[in-house]
């Protein structure tokens, strides 16, 4: 039997940018759904002041996120390709 070497893998045609806009949707997700939780415990506060606090805890998040866990605990790339 003869093997075809034209084969598709999905794995290799998969864009790196989709994993990318994958983990940001999940990040914003759950950012904003935190920092809603947090914005609506806290009592007494006006709307602008309550969308800078909502804001500020969304921002922080992506940082935390982006800058010191992805960074520093991960250490790699995202689906580093590399056996």
């Amino acid at each position: 039997m003869v093997v075809n070497p034209n084969i598709h893998i999905p794995k290799e045609s998969w864009p790196n940018f989709i994993w990318y806009a994958i983990e940001f949707g999940i990040v914003i997700a759950i950012s904003m759904l935190v920092s809603r939780e947090i914005t609506d415990s806290i009592e007494g506060i006006t709307p602008q002041i309550q969308n800078y606090i909502f804001m500020g805890i969304v921002g922080g998040i992506f940082f935390i996120w982006y800058i010191i866990i992805r960074n520093f605990v991960f250490k790699k790339k995202i689906l580093d390709n590399k056996y």
